[in-house]
């Protein structure tokens, strides 16, 4: 397992339709975790996935058509885990976890709090429930890796016009703080350690031709625990896949 990709898809059945598969063979990840699936188990053409070797898991919303998560992966893993044992945000299918050997491998799909306070109020709990959940979880799983639509930029470079946008959901005060302290506590932001360069994002939106003109924002990351942080070989944003107003970030670890 050495190259992870992760991808909100808007989607899966209408990023299938986009030429989803060549993408996946030409990147040719080990493992895929896949957010915003919104589909049902049996709805996500995984025959065509597992064709290409995957073995695929997925943890879908009770909602239909809404959230949903997913890890695909070359080798079949150890164990997977549905959801953080949180009901309140597990009916909404936000978080998957796959066990291969002594790491673990999080799909997670973070609320959106851009329709209004009561999102955003759910989005602030479930950045502390979700904290608290990864803690409790390194004290017998120390090697970690969390990808997936935080729906948040961590830093001032991640997102264009930042100072127009500190009152806007996703670049808030409270979301940077929280992220900050969330590194502070022993996780990395792999695609940092790479690369320190403006202009990285990996959502647009499909106003004004945002994603024409790069105005984008830097939401999706794989987090690691700081044991992992010597694995890094490299990270890399992959704007040129279209089939989400998101694009996939991969990661290669030596591991």
């Amino acid at each position: 397992m050495k190259r992870i990709l992760t991808y909100n898809v808007n989607g899966i059945r209408a990023a299938f339709n986009k030429g989803l598969i060549a993408f996946l063979k030409e990147v040719n990840p080990d493992v895929v975790c896949f957010q915003e699936t919104k589909a049902q188990p049996g709805q996500m053409n995984e025959a065509e996935f597992e064709a290409m070797g995957y073995f695929c898991n997925t943890y879908s919303a009770e909602k239909k058509g809404y959230s949903g998560v997913a890890i695909f992966s070359k080798v079949k893993p150890d164990r997977i885990v549905y959801g953080m044992g949180n009901n309140k945000h597990d009916v909404e299918g936000r978080v998957i976890r796959a066990d291969f050997g002594d790491i673990s491998v999080i799909s997670v799909y973070f609320p959106s709090g851009t329709t209004g306070e009561i999102r955003q109020a759910i989005k602030m709990h479930f950045l502390s429930d979700f904290h608290l959940f990864l803690n409790e979880l390194r004290k017998t799983r120390d090697k970690l890796i969390i990808s997936g639509d935080y729906n948040i930029c961590r830093l001032w470079i991640d997102i264009h016009n930042p100072a127009q946008q500190q009152t806007t959901s996703g670049f808030l005060p409270e979301e940077r703080e929280w992220f900050a302290k969330f590194v502070e506590d022993g996780f990395v932001d792999s695609f940092r350690e790479i690369n320190q360069e403006k202009h990285q994002y990996t959502w647009w939106s499909y106003r004004a031709n945002a994603r024409q003109n790069n105005k984008g924002w830097r939401i999706d990351y794989h987090m690691l625990t700081n044991s992992l942080k010597d694995k890094i070989l490299d990270s890399r944003i992959l704007p040129y896949a279209v089939h989400s107003d998101h694009c996939p970030v991969l990661l290669d670890l030596d591991i």
